[in-house]
């Protein structure tokens, strides 16, 4: 019994090309109480597999966070199986702005600790307790009040390429590190301003929103389904977009255009730009925004350093990567000193 991807990326990118499918990219999560997490985790895997599902998904105690892609043909059977499970029963769906057959190309189901790394004792306040939910009409309106503070809940690397207009964007590496900033930064507006959050998909606000009224915020709004779902109703409705730039996902896709406007920049030349590669250089592969000039120029790596190393023949690099682990630079998401116009 196979509970385990067995392909590269690389054949699994074939064999999607020779089956010649379209697609869909979309993502859900639920909290819930999951008793054994090992048994739904390998369920998930062999039942998902059969429909050719890919994707990065994660279960936990708490519940389960997914990523993922499938054949647009096997949607309805993937919709039956979520209906079969009780606590997924008609969850929303959240279906990419912008598809892409190659956004996804392994099926990864881990159980985690969490579905989200909050650094949160979920034991000291009650998670159920969450902010309300609104929509994008809603939520137009709240950010129109001069007496709401909106917050954005993702990372620098994330709102540097999009965010809501007058929205506050914590220059965080991640989730856990923005809690005690926005909170500080907030303490004197506990109770006479509205606190609206906003994330890619809306879980990181789930565990926020209960955080935050459990430290005497008294009006706390999130947005429901996140900008996905922002995007979805303000296209469906006619609404007016207060979203700018572009939306952050997590799959090889790395973006999603929710407008026209670019307000980042090349962190190598600093041309306008708001797209983000990883560094050719498999030893380095840090996260960063590259033009197709500089990709160009220096072969989609970050620095000479890794231009040099990408040039060698690939069991030369081999051999330099056995037995390092890769740095941390990687998981600072464009932190790298090699970078002259980082944020």
């Amino acid at each position: 019994m196979q509970l385990y991807n067995k392909l590269s990326a690389k054949e699994r990118a074939a064999l999607l090309e020779e089956a010649g499918k379209d697609r869909l990219t979309l993502s859900f999560y639920q909290y819930a109480h999951i008793g054994n997490p090992h048994i739904l985790r390998n369920h998930l895997f062999l039942t998902w597999d059969a429909l050719e599902v890919l994707g990065r998904i994660y279960v936990s105690g708490e519940g389960i966070n997914a990523q993922l892609s499938l054949p647009a043909e096997n949607f309805y059977a993937f919709k039956d199986h979520l209906d079969s499970i009780s606590f997924l029963k008609d969850i929303r769906l959240n279906v990419a702005v912008e598809q892409d057959n190659m956004s996804f190309l392994k099926l990864k189901v881990k159980v985690r600790d969490k579905i989200v790394a909050d650094g949160l004792n979920d034991d000291t306040f009650d998670v159920t307790d969450k902010g309300t939910h609104v929509d994008a009409e809603t939520f137009n309106e709240l950010i129109a009040d001069p007496n709401t503070v909106l917050v954005d809940m993702r990372n620098h690397y994330e709102s540097e390429i999009g965010h809501f207009k007058g929205a506050i964007t914590p220059d965080v590496d991640t989730f856990r590190d923005s809690l005690p900033i926005i909170e500080d930064d907030l303490s004197e507006h506990k109770e006479d301003k509205k606190l609206v959050m906003y994330c890619t998909g809306g879980i990181r606000c789930e565990k926020a929103s209960a955080y935050f009224k459990h430290k005497g915020f008294k009006n706390v709004y999130q947005l429901e389904g996140g900008i996905i779902e922002y995007t979805r109703q303000v296209k469906a409705n006619e609404l007016e977009n207060k979203f700018i730039g572009k939306n952050f996902v997590f799959d090889h896709r790395r973006g999603e255009r929710i407008s026209e406007d670019v307000i980042a920049n090349c962190h190598q030349c600093g041309e306008p730009c708001d797209t983000h590669v990883n560094c050719a250089n498999e030893a380095c592969h840090l996260l960063f925004i590259q033009c197709e000039s500089c990709a160009q120029k220096m072969e989609s790596c970050c620095s000479d350093e890794c231009l040099e190393v990408n040039r060698l023949p690939y069991e030369e690099q081999k051999a330099l990567r056995r037995g390092k682990h890769n740095s941390n630079k990687i998981f600072k998401k464009g932190r790298s000193e090699v970078l002259k116009y980082k944020k």
